[in-house]
């Protein structure tokens, strides 16, 4: 750390110290910037501490379709559902439901396709350049992800998605019965087929991503304060912040601090953001380390299972309850019961531990990735559940907007109009 980095100010004050926030924090430090990184918690230990791990490049369309209108009385009554909204958050869920619903319409839902393609397409390289950069590139398989099928009736809408996907320019191939049992031959006889998306891949351990940048944040200067951020306000050549520790000044701040950003964003922009959480549950298997060679999701049962080097971690659960309401942990548990009949063996539970985190989401599918306030405040949350996905991107886009009010381009997307915080 540099001698003369005070304990009160920065070039650039990051809120968040979660992946999206430390990933930023290296990139800027990068540029010779003084950073500062502030989060209650240590870093990593968010949403990024449990996410599924995957890549998931393939995911170009919103968190939800109409559909959901008819599954809202059953998000309602099961309490163990693969997506459940708490009717006591019922009142305070609806206002984000009927944004969800309305960016369905044709024009909005074309644009979150397009700005999420956009920042997808660019997610891998961007991966691959950071994790290079910190010669760890061991810490990202590129070996694919593969979505099955166990119902013969599930083919026409997998086959549906396939030609969706392919009209997005996503790589996917149709895997037969034969070509998923000669990849993983753990899988159960009763897997009709699956779709096989070759540019993605899976993250050996989120958690020690996160610390494997931290270590390279810290060795270009980055410091790490553990301390709660309670609001701030602009100043005139400065950002003001007042933690529970004191007053904090930067010349930027950077809000970063996911699913918890939307109270600092309307301090200091005056902007009233439409952020919500996904609460997202995992369930940890250590003893079933070598069960998949790859990310595998089951298109009827809705959940996620990615090889880890600490075990096999079952993901994929979405409920909407708030950011106060206690985990439910049984819907962690109930990914173990949702596996049975997926494997010729059913999976061991022994050890197994179960999560759960927020995930930012915004009712568009779409961050806010920004630069606002004569280029005071910059802004990067609201990731649904791409988080890690979009994470290295993001921070190169974040690094870009940092030094210069042109705004960067993404391969398609000749501005970042569907990122702006004025969307709302």
């Amino acid at each position: 750390m540099p001698d003369n980095l005070n304990q009160d100010s920065a070039d650039v004050a990051v809120i968040g110290a979660g992946i999206i926030g430390v990933a930023c924090a290296l990139q800027l430090a990068r540029q010779g910037r003084r950073v500062v990184v502030i989060d209650r918690d240590e870093p990593g230990h968010g949403a990024s501490f449990g996410n599924a791990g995957h890549l998931a490049t393939e995911q170009v369309f919103p968190i939800a379709d109409l559909s959901i209108l008819k599954r809202l009385p059953a998000m309602l009554m099961d309490p163990m559902g693969p997506l459940r909204l708490d009717w006591k958050y019922m009142p305070r869920a609806l206002p984000w439901f009927t944004r969800l619903l309305l960016n369905l319409r044709p024009a909005p839902f074309q644009r979150t396709v397009a700005g999420l393609r956009a920042l997808n397409e660019s997610s891998l390289p961007a991966w691959q350049r950071l994790l290079q950069s910190i010669a760890r590139p061991d810490l990202l398989k590129e070996d694919g992800s593969l979505l099955v099928f166990e119902r013969a009736d599930s083919r026409q809408a997998i086959e549906a998605l396939q030609a969706r996907m392919r009209q997005q320019q996503v790589p996917v191939d149709f895997w037969a019965a034969n070509a998923v049992r000669d990849q993983a031959p753990q899988l159960s006889e009763q897997i009709q087929g699956g779709l096989f998306f070759p540019r993605t891949g899976h993250f050996l351990d989120p958690y020690r991503v996160v610390c494997e940048l931290v270590e390279a944040a810290k060795a270009s200067g980055v410091q790490f304060l553990k301390q709660q951020v309670l609001g701030g306000q602009l100043q005139e050549h400065c950002v003001s912040l007042h933690t529970d520790q004191g007053r904090f000044t930067a010349n930027q701040v950077l809000i970063a601090c996911g699913a918890h950003s939307a109270k600092l964003t309307a301090a200091l922009t005056g902007k009233q953001v439409p952020l919500d959480t996904e609460r997202g549950y995992h369930l940890m298997l250590p003893h079933e380390q070598q069960r998949l060679p790859f990310a595998v999701t089951s298109f009827e049962r809705k959940f996620i299972m990615t090889p880890m080097a600490e075990g096999l971690r079952l993901a994929g659960t979405v409920e909407f309850a708030g950011l106060e309401r206690p985990p439910v942990m049984e819907r962690a548990w109930q990914l173990h019961r949702l596996s049975k009949g997926l494997f010729r063996r059913d999976l061991s539970a022994e050890g197994a531990t179960p999560w759960m985190g927020f995930r930012p989401s915004l009712p568009d599918s779409l961050p806010i990735i920004d630069r606002v306030c004569d280029g005071k405040v910059l802004l990067a949350f609201g990731h649904q559940h791409l988080g890690l996905t979009q994470a290295a991107v993001t921070a190169e886009l974040i690094a870009q907007l940092a030094s210069s009010p042109t705004a960067p381009t993404l391969p398609g997307l000749p501005e970042l109009a569907p990122y702006r915080l004025s969307r709302f």
